[in-house]
């Protein structure tokens, strides 16, 4: 009987790991360059950009992001590092730099752990004027891991656009 019930609970310990496993999904984490080519829908600085890279850095809890966008004149743009909870639990970011103010962020898991969604709700201020934006973006990583596809849409008073990234995973030196 003592086997059985020792049987039993290593397998309920090892069905809640796998489910673990499972509920974090994907690893995102690395540096990534954006492959202006293969991307869709740039504007602005990312168009002009002498260099685009998004770090992730991932662990069982949570995801961070940083872009760094140097510009056509060699100068980094300003960037604010994102991090989301993996379980759905909302966060909170300050944003500095040109536009200032806090973003509500969520993360859902879909296709079995395959894509990330993100929603963002920001309310800044862009030229001393009160601003909500809200970002939707679908993360995907291709079969052999080394492309990330970001599927974003932003939702602006002045409208909406839509920007397919897709950035290539750098290799470590």
């Amino acid at each position: 009987m003592k086997r059985v019930v020792t049987l039993v609970c290593c397998f309920c310990v090892l069905m809640t790991g796998l489910a673990a496993v499972n509920a974090a999904g994907t690893n995102f984490a690395g540096t990534w360059e954006l492959d202006k080519a293969k991307s869709e829908g740039l504007q602005g600085p990312a168009a002009s950009a002498q260099s685009n890279t998004l770090t992730v850095t991932q662990n069982d809890k949570t995801l961070t992001q940083v872009t760094k966008i140097v510009g056509a004149d060699g100068q980094a743009q300003p960037s604010t590092p994102y991090t989301y909870n993996l379980d759905g639990s909302e966060t909170t970011t300050e944003i500095t730099g040109r536009m200032t103010g806090k973003a509500k962020n969520k993360v859902k898991w879909t296709n079995d752990g395959k894509i990330l969604e993100i929603n963002s709700i920001r309310e800044v201020s862009v030229q001393g004027n009160d601003v909500t934006i809200t970002v939707k973006e679908h993360w995907e990583l291709s079969d052999d891991g080394k492309v990330l596809k970001i599927h974003r849409t932003t939702e602006t008073p002045r409208g909406s656009q839509e920007v397919k990234l897709s950035y290539n995973k750098k290799l470590a030196a």
